[in-house]
């Protein structure tokens, strides 16, 4: 059964929380009154905002803590008092898919979003954020998508030789999480240039993501490279890591060997080799201890009875 890849969910690896994030914030501060908060939220049709001491994040405030306040007799408080202290957070660097799945775990209606390296807040991000800039990024893309199409679709025909195809590779720089995913969108961009089916083009940005992600959290650094002809897209990704050790338990949805602090940047949720099988056609990995990880994709294009 072949597996379907809706293009939302491309354009949730692709788009960074800063793309989408609120940049001009209401703040307030710890010693605020709690009077001058309820006055806020009803002066600005706001349901929170975020604490700072010093452009730092140091909690985080919303229309429910007022209204528990309230309904306790809303003795004088200062918001410091009521407020929840260091709140969960996401980074502007980070893609959205990580914001969906902090929303869809805690049902928050509001994450604070800071700078990686300065902790500083730069944002806020709602679900209403993330649906907007979905839908207009598909707009634009689908405008887009039929001025490529027009200019690419017949390239592969256009060349003469007896055998056609083009050659793709990037490097890739491990524990870079400010460049993480760089090399799957630019790979990305530039099959969209080729004509390339929009269906094919979404599975391999995705099968590219999770292993470039793979390869950044787990290893030193490694290379992806393409190779794409009419019939298929062959990916193949090598690093220099530690190797993976048990293939058929690393292969289990929600299985993940990332360190604390990965996992806290919003990184290794266990489901980077499981996606990456559900848009291939065939994979293929190999690994040894101490020495690294190929893993070998095809994506089939459709073009051809023969490819299949």
């Amino acid at each position: 059964m072949e597996t379907k890849f809706d293009k939302t969910l491309e354009i949730l690896f692709e788009l960074k929380i800063a793309d989408v994030m609120q940049k001009n914030i209401i703040t307030m501060r710890p010693e605020d009154d709690m009077l001058e908060l309820r006055k806020t939220l009803r002066n600005r049709g706001i349901s929170g905002v975020p604490i700072v001491r010093n452009d730092k994040l140091v909690g985080i405030i919303s229309i429910e803590d007022l209204i528990r306040w309230l309904s306790n007799g809303g003795v004088k408080s200062t918001i410091g008092e009521k407020m929840t202290r260091d709140p969960l957070t996401l980074y502007s660097d980070q893609p959205i898919i990580q914001a969906v799945k902090l929303f869809d775990e805690y049902g928050y209606g509001r994450f604070p979003v800071v700078e990686r390296e300065t902790k500083k807040l730069v944002g806020i991000i709602t679900k209403g954020d993330i649906i907007e800039s979905t839908l207009k990024k598909l707009e634009t893309e689908y405008e887009e998508e039929e001025i490529r199409q027009y200019r690419a679709s017949h390239i592969f025909q256009d060349i003469t030789a007896d055998y056609k195809e083009i050659f793709l590779k990037f490097n890739i720089v491990g524990k870079d999480f400010d460049r993480a995913g760089k090399a799957s969108t630019t790979a990305k961009k530039d099959l969209k240039r080729l004509g390339i089916r929009p269906d094919i083009v979404q599975k391999v940005a995705i099968a590219s993501y999770e292993a470039e992600m793979n390869v950044v959290i787990y290893t030193d650094g490694g290379t992806m490279s393409y190779r794409i002809t009419k019939d298929k897209v062959l990916i193949e990704v090598k690093d220099l890591g530690p190797g993976i050790e048990d293939i058929e338990k690393a292969m289990q949805p929600g299985f993940s060997t990332s360190e604390t602090w990965v996992k806290e940047l919003g990184f290794g949720a266990g489901m980077g080799l499981s996606n990456i099988k559900k848009c291939s056609d065939t994979m293929e990995i190999k690994s040894f201890p101490g020495i690294g990880t190929t893993i070998k994709i095809t994506i089939l294009t459709g073009e051809h009875d023969e490819a299949k």
